[in-house]
């Protein structure tokens, strides 16, 4: 069992795979966090409407989940990070 890189708790799998359910194809294997700072926005993803994680270093709720975010960079070549571009033309 690893501990959190955030808090240094023992991570609790089966808990934080429950709290990591929302979110596509991820897994408790995809965090190095526990489920209590693992933060989980759901319906928030302009993409696919399904919930986001918020990395620990973020100021605010991404737009893209990270499947949607990973579905892009693939797609395009580009990343877009977490938040949706909103320069106007």
């Amino acid at each position: 069992m690893k501990p959190c890189q955030n808090c240094q708790a023992v991570i609790d799998e089966y808990i934080l795979d429950k709290q990591l359910e929302p979110l596509r194809e991820l897994t408790v294997d995809d965090f190095n966090v526990c489920g209590n700072c693992a933060t989980v926005v759901p319906d928030a993803c302009v993409e696919c409407g399904g919930a986001v994680y918020v990395p620990r270093d973020s100021n605010g709720t991404p737009d893209y989940c990270p499947a949607c975010r990973s579905d892009l960079i693939e797609r395009t070549g580009h990343d877009p990070g977490w938040h949706l571009d909103t320069a106007s033309s």
